[in-house]
Formats: structure tokens, C-alpha cells, sequence
């Protein structure tokens, strides 16, 4: 596994992600929605419509802004559980949890992914925003997953990923490794976190070998969706 760090420095990658994220969390949602052409939303949608109506405790996993979790308050009767390592992603989410009225609905907690501080079959689900590709051990953490999911809960994560064919692989590496890091650097002021973004993406599992990852850690039916012409990937497993 190739291991890529936001600032290719010494430090361990998680830090360097902790950093990351509390550097550009007041430019996140501007530039996510920007950068997304409002798809973001659309993409929450599409994954939170695979729980099951009955889901009553889900864990929204690296859930930064707590666009996620804000979803899955829109579109199910459940209670949740955010979590995060970047202070400053976790205050822009609480002061957005706050202004919607959710306070009694979603919890958010200061945790790391890889040592979740939860019992063992805890929840009936599990989201993943965008998030995976930054654990800085990916197995530990999907096996953190694993464990604090209960049987037959549903694992739901969404990844970037890039599309295949011509011409819409090409306009979408242009603008992905170039409009993006320029963009994103100039707003937030870090440019290695925007480009960071491309190189964490190529560095990633196939859909292919991701879903052998996952049956490793002891997951079943897990599925790849293609969204938005290859650009994101929706995954779902079972426990």
C-alpha cells in the first residue's frame, strides 16, 4: 500500500491529516460545494436511501463538517454519532448541527477512526464520507468498523474516484490534478491539501480490490456503485 501524507514530511499521516483539516476547515464547505458543482449533496442522498428504515443508531465515521451526519438526520429516524481527529472540522460541524436544530439527534465526539472508543456491536450502521482513503492504516480501521457494527448492520462509504473512458477521464484528471490545486489553494490558503486530494485518490484500491479488502476483514455483499460517471464511488457491505 503506497503510503501518501499531506505534506510529505517525517510525521506520522495521521497528524499530518489532523492538520490538515483543522488548516482549511473554514474553506471546507465552500469549496466542497464549489468543487462538487453542489453534487456532494445528492451523493449523501443516494447512500443514506441504502439503510433500512429501521435503523436506529448509525456512527458517521471521519464526519468533519457533519455533512453526513446531517443527511442521515434528514433522511432517517435515527440516532447519530459523528466522529472526527480535526477540532476545527468538529466545530463547524457543531455549529451547523446547532443552527439546525439537530442538537438531540447528533452527537459528535473527538475520535480516532482506527481506535474507535465504542463497545462492540454497537451500531446498526456505518458511513463513511470521503474519509477512508485518509486512514493512515486502512485495515485497522476497517476491522474498527467491523467491530462496533453489529450483525447484519450496512457499512455505507463514499470515495472519489476517476472515470474511465475518453474523454470524461481526461477533463476530469485536468481539472482534478490542476483546476483543483490551484482553486483550493488559493481559497484555503494550503495547496498541499488540494493537492493531496488527487494523489490520496490514485493512491486507493480499485473498486475491485477494495471489495476483496472489505471480505477480508469478514464483510458480506459488498457492492460497488459508480456515481456521477465513475467520479465518486458509493460502497455498501453487510456485517
Amino acid at each position: 500500500m503506497i503510503d501518501i501524507k499531506p505534506y510529505h514530511s517525517s510525521g506520522s499521516k495521521k497528524k499530518q491529516i489532523m492538520q490538515m483539516f483543522d488548516n482549511i476547515a473554514k474553506s471546507y464547505d465552500t469549496l466542497n460545494q464549489s468543487m462538487s458543482f453542489g453534487m456532494h449533496h445528492i451523493w449523501r442522498k443516494k447512500a443514506i436511501k441504502k439503510l433500512n428504515k429501521n435503523t436506529k443508531d448509525i456512527l458517521d465515521i471521519a464526519t468533519g463538517t457533519g455533512d453526513f451526519a446531517i443527511t442521515a438526520a434528514k433522511y432517517t429516524n435515527a440516532q447519530i454519532t459523528g466522529i472526527d481527529i480535526s477540532k476545527g472540522m468538529l466545530k463547524i460541524a457543531e455549529n451547523k448541527i446547532h443552527n439546525k436544530n439537530l442538537k438531540e439527534r447528533i452527537s459528535l465526539t473527538l475520535a480516532d477512526s482506527e481506535n474507535l472508543p465504542f463497545d462492540d456491536n454497537q451500531f446498526d450502521a456505518i458511513t463513511a464520507g470521503f474519509g477512508v482513503r485518509n486512514f493512515e492504516d486502512r485495515e485497522k480501521g476497517l476491522k474498527e468498523i467491523y467491530r462496533v457494527l453489529k450483525k447484519e448492520g450496512m457499512l455505507i462509504i463514499l470515495e472519489p474516484s476517476t472515470p474511465k473512458y475518453f474523454p470524461l477521464k481526461q477533463m476530469y484528471n485536468l481539472y482534478f490534478n490542476h483546476i483543483t490545486p490551484f482553486i483550493g489553494g488559493i481559497i484555503s490558503k494550503d495547496k498541499r491539501a488540494y493537492s493531496y486530494l488527487p494523489e490520496s485518490v490514485e493512491a486507493f484500491p480499485t473498486s475491485k480490490e477494495f471489495i476483496m479488502q472489505l471480505a477480508e476483514i469478514g464483510f458480506t455483499n459488498s457492492q460497488y456503485t459508480s456515481l456521477t460517471f465513475g467520479s465518486v464511488a458509493l460502497y455498501t457491505a453487510i456485517k
